[in-house]
């Protein structure tokens, strides 16, 4: 089913985030980071319990009073990448609204706690690993506990991944069953693990790839944020990117509906991330759309001209 036709329930980002960081040693240009997002209900569910966010971090001086003339907002050359999708669980609303909690709860931790414009050195990068491990396990706190105070919400739960970038460091974050890719090189590698029962079944040998795709436990996830019990065991990513790559995430929507072959030959066929998300959620409902679908896409390259 094309977009357009249901424009009131697409909700793509308000606007597209490209960004240029200056250039850092050793590099050709300019780091040129450009992100775009949509999410849509499908064609079974009659509401959306997916989230999604893009954001960009930077430092920013606000100047007061000076004798000289110059701007009163002042940037820094550093700027980070937020990008956070999140597919809720729970009837009667309880999805959507632990979907939101989860995309809130990171939004306060990476603006009041992370040291995000840190130049990551050493064991720097593995401190933010593991803040982001500590992310998640607020998020599912604050989903757990609010759902003890509204028993109407009572065993709401999301899977959440979220990606951040810091120059060419790429960190990951995750839970539950929606995806982070790569694509790079015109292949496509998926960076997250799914966290259900068939997988858990794939890797201890009992169950085949093959047979994990149509078994009917595969919709069964093991690990979430909120659900019936507190703890959380997130599952955590380090990658150094390139010129050219592509960052996809995705809710299981896209995932079950179209398969990895198909994903990187859209990516092949269409640059332009405006497109290739759009066309990424059309083909996941043409095949159905059996679930709400959620994609963000996120290019990094150089900028290689001189900058003025």
């Amino acid at each position: 089913m094309p977009l357009t036709s249901t424009p009131l329930q697409v909700k793509p980002g308000r606007d597209t985030n490209l960004d240029m960081d200056s250039p850092r040693q050793g590099q050709p240009g300019r780091w040129v980071v450009e992100s775009f997002g949509m999410t849509h209900p499908g064609q079974v569910r009659p509401s959306n319990e997916d989230q999604f966010l893009t954001a960009v971090l930077s430092k920013a001086l606000q100047i007061q009073q000076t004798s000289i003339p110059q701007a009163r907002m002042q940037y820094s050359d550093d700027r980070g990448y937020l990008f956070i999708v999140a597919d809720g669980m729970g009837g009667h609303q309880a999805g959507e609204h632990a979907s939101t909690l989860a995309v809130d709860a990171i939004e306060r931790f990476v603006l009041n706690t992370l040291k995000w414009f840190l130049h990551l050195r050493g064991s720097e990068g593995q401190t933010l690993l593991e803040e982001f491990h500590t992310a998640l396990q607020q998020a599912d706190a604050k989903i757990f506990q609010t759902a003890r105070v509204h028993p109407e919400l009572w065993g709401m739960g999301t899977t959440l991944t979220m990606a951040y970038s810091l120059n060419q460091e790429l960190f990951v974050a995750h839970v539950g069953d929606s995806r982070c890719y790569l694509f790079r090189g015109g292949e496509l590698d998926q960076i997250t693990h799914d966290h259900t029962l068939v997988q858990e079944m794939v890797r201890r040998g009992d169950l085949g790839p093959e047979e994990a795709t149509h078994h009917r436990l595969r919709h069964v996830i093991t690990n979430v944020l909120g659900s019936t019990e507190p703890g959380v065991l997130p599952e955590v990513h380090k990658v150094k990117l390139e010129a050219g790559d592509v960052i996809l995430l995705c809710s299981d929507g896209l995932s079950e509906m179209v398969s990895d072959q198909e994903i990187a030959q859209i990516l092949r066929t269409d640059v332009d991330i405006h497109r290739a998300c759009e066309r990424l959620i059309t083909v996941a409902n043409e095949k159905g759309g059996k679930d709400n679908v959620t994609v963000i896409l996120v290019r990094y390259d150089f900028d290689t001209r001189r900058a003025a």
